[in-house]
């Protein structure tokens, strides 16, 4: 797949560079394996797996650009923007300097992700199905001179609604936090997820199928693995119901009881609703 991102003037804090352009060329490989059953809605058994790879051509390899001096000024660009004032020449120069090394670095994306999902099924009894899921992401820099790229980065809290492709991010739901709020501006360039549901039919009409559910998840984003562990995560729980119907599709609604603090140390809403509109988390 190929994307293109033309910055004009983009001075909103989530790129170094606001004038600019980056191209994105990149392929993608996947591999699944589902034998859910009985019902594609309300699955009662079975377990699904998908892992996926998406990487682009290493370009540093070809391209003849130092990226070692890159990166070795950039690091002295940003001492200078510590040691002056914002709105000093000093400080104007030096974070101009950073958006030209940073327009050089990402001009052509250089990056692989990997992802993984596991769901599994088990019928408790005939209307009572517990559900755990797990998740991992990860996104990776082949040439650790030349950095993790700003785009494709992983966004983690909320329902997803919200979601725009802007900058290629990915919008990793969990319930019971506001959108987005469990990553830092950038986003993250690692992230895991844990889920725990239990489902309980209510109808399963071929006109309509109506299910209730509770859930305990829990979630993070960061951005090194020397700060990742997999059990240090936002907690949530709460409960839900979906409505299937064949003409609108999946709808729903949660509402989620966060447990824990955003990573700025604020305290989100203990309760948080979220509407479904033909999506699983």
């Amino acid at each position: 797949s190929y994307q293109n991102y033309d910055l004009n003037n983009y001075n909103t804090g989530l790129f170094t560079f606001g004038n600019g352009t980056s191209n994105n060329l990149s392929y993608t490989i996947g591999l699944s394996r589902n034998n859910l059953y009985t019902d594609p809605i309300f699955p009662t058994g079975g377990s699904s797996f998908t892992a996926s790879a998406k990487f682009s051509f290493p370009y540093s390899l070809v391209n003849g650009v130092d990226y070692k001096a890159l990166a070795n000024d950039r690091d002295e660009q940003q001492q200078i923007l510590g040691e002056f004032n914002p709105g000093s020449e000093e400080h104007t120069n030096a974070r101009n300097r950073i958006a030209e090394i940073d327009q050089e670095r990402f001009k052509w994306l250089e990056f692989y992700k990997i992802k993984f999902r596991a769901d599994w099924y088990t019928a408790l009894t005939k209307k009572l199905v517990l559900r755990p899921s797990v998740e991992f992401g990860f996104l990776g820099a082949y040439n650790n001179d030349r950095g993790v790229i700003p785009f494709e980065r992983f966004f983690v809290g909320g329902d997803g609604l919200g979601n725009f492709a802007l900058d290629g991010r990915e919008i990793i739901q969990l319930r019971g936090y506001p959108n987005q709020s469990l990553s830092i501006q950038d986003g993250g360039t690692i992230y895991n997820k844990f889920s725990l549901e239990l489902r309980h039919a209510i109808t399963l009409g071929a006109q309509a199928k109506i299910y209730a559910l509770g859930f305990l998840e829990g979630g993070q984003s960061i951005n090194s693995f020397r700060d990742f562990n997999p059990f240090n995560v936002r907690r949530s729980a709460g409960v839900g119901l979906r409505i299937f119907m064949p003409a609108f599709g999946l709808l729903g609604i949660d509402f989620g009881h966060a447990f824990d603090d955003l990573p700025d140390g604020t305290s989100p809403r203990k309760w948080e609703t979220h509407f479904i509109i033909g999506q699983q988390f």
